[in-house]
Order: C-alpha cells, then structure tokens, then sequence
C-alpha cells in the first residue's frame, strides 16, 4: 500500500521534509543558545546589584600604555561587576554623549574621567540629563562637577563600539561610548571599560536621572525555540498526512460517496 513512498518523487519529498525539519531544529536550537547567553546576562546583573563593590583596579586592568591609550575590556565575566573608585574629576574634559532615552525621553548622558592615583582615568557615567531648549540635541547645562576627591559606586558596563568623537563648544561629543576612541582625546590612560553611577561621595546632583540597567528579553528567544521546533514537528506530521492520503487514494479510498436518494427510502409508519 505504501510502496509509492520507494518512487523517486516520494523519496524527493521525503529528503526535503527531512532537510526543513533538520535546519527547523537548528534554529530552534541556536535560539537556545541565546537564550542561555541572555539568561547569564540578566544573572550577572543581578548579581552585581547584590554584591560588595570590589576597587576598580582590581576589576579592569591597568592600560599598559601612556597617555591617549585604552587598557584591554574586561572579560564578559566582569561585566556588571559592582566597583568602587576614589580620585578626582577631570572637568576639562567632561564627554557629552547625544541621543541617549531614558523615560522615553530623548537628551544626554554625562561620562566624566575620574583620574585615579595611578594616574589613569576610569569613565564615569553620571547619568542622563535633558537637552537645553531648542531640539534633542541642543547642549544642556550640565550641574557642577565636584571638586576635590571623590569615591564612587557604580556598575561596570562595557564599552560600545562606533561613533565619531567630536569638540562642540569646548565639550567632547560622541553618539556611542567607545572607550578607545574618547581614550585618544583624553591627556592619559584610559581602564577599558566605564562605570554607570550608583552612588557618590559627596551626593551626585539631584538633577542626573540614574541610567537603567535592562534585563535582556531572554524569554522571547524561548518562544523562538518552541516555535521552531513545532515547526519541525509540523513538517514531518505533514509529509506524514501527505503520505497517508496518497495511500488512500491509490486504494480508492478517497472517491467521493454518491449522495443518498432521501425520497427513495421508505417512509416511517404512521403513528397508530
């Protein structure tokens, strides 16, 4: 009954619905990876909030270079790292970092290096700030800068890749922070990745909002996973029901039923 299935026709059919299902089961299993990846990441966010900040030169490594030069990025393992620092604010060359949302809002974050005793400089993210009237990316007025020696709390986040560094009105700009790049307008070494604040000695400004740490959607790339997987599945049940219905088909089994003459049956006996 199913010898068909041994036809070229029916063996091309089968290859191609093994293949569909074969590469199905490939995405299903690459978006499982990324959710495992995604995962690691929301749990390494989380643990950062929870720990105990360890100094930053113990968490990003001193660059080997001299002044304009960007140390090595920290394993991802570091990332999110909870850290402390303590030295002073270059306000000189503070970096404006345009076209940065934060409650839906558009406007600036504010790096500032911080300039350890070692003599480099760790970026310091202080938070975002509205731009001034006049557009997105009007330059704001940015709050003071404390003077004088400073300790800061603070996530580590790694560096972006991209973005053309630029001077507008005697401020650094840039659209991505790029560690590298603004280390090369800077007058010293640069650790190789920067801090978002999270707490400062003396109190940062009321002014900065905090910029918000996201946990990745690791729960849209499971969907991916079951999604193509019943694919898979799907592919072979259909080859399945194709299969079937050729088979009964070639045994006649499909042919549609005449239709039933109603007016030749017998009519029921009358109620007595």
């Amino acid at each position: 009954m199913y010898r068909f299935l041994l036809t070229p026709r029916w063996l091309g059919y089968l290859a191609l619905a093994l293949v569909a299902a074969a590469v199905m089961v490939l995405l299903g299993n690459w978006q499982l990876d990324r959710y495992r990846a995604r995962t690691a990441v929301n749990e390494q966010i989380d643990a950062g909030a929870r720990m105990t900040p360890v100094p930053v030169t113990d968490a990003l490594a001193a660059p080997a270079g001299g002044r304009g030069t960007a140390g090595p990025a920290p394993a991802e393992a570091v990332n999110w790292t909870k850290v402390t620092a303590t030295g002073r604010y270059d306000t000189d060359n503070l970096v404006l970092v345009r076209g940065r949302t934060v409650d839906n809002s558009v406007g600036f974050e504010v790096l500032t290096p911080l300039v350890l005793a070692d003599g480099s400089a760790v970026l310091v993210d202080r938070g975002w700030i509205p731009p001034a009237p006049g557009g997105a990316i009007a330059q704001p007025t940015v709050p003071a800068t404390p003077g004088g020696e400073v300790t800061v709390v603070g996530r580590v986040h790694p560096g972006e890749s991209g973005g053309a560094v630029d001077r507008r009105d005697g401020r650094l700009e840039t659209r991505r922070i790029d560690v590298s790049r603004l280390a090369g307008e800077l007058p010293y070494p640069v650790r190789g990745a920067y801090v978002l604040l999270d707490e400062q000695t003396p109190a940062a400004d009321p002014t900065f909002k905090a910029i918000p740490i996201g946990h990745t959607n690791n729960w849209q790339n499971f969907g991916y996973v079951i999604q193509w997987w019943i694919f898979a599945g799907m592919t072979l049940i259909g080859y399945g029901w194709a299969a079937r219905r050729e088979a009964r088909g070639r045994a006649g089994l499909n042919r549609p039923q005449p239709p039933v003459d109603r007016a030749a049956e017998p009519a029921p006996p009358a109620p007595a």
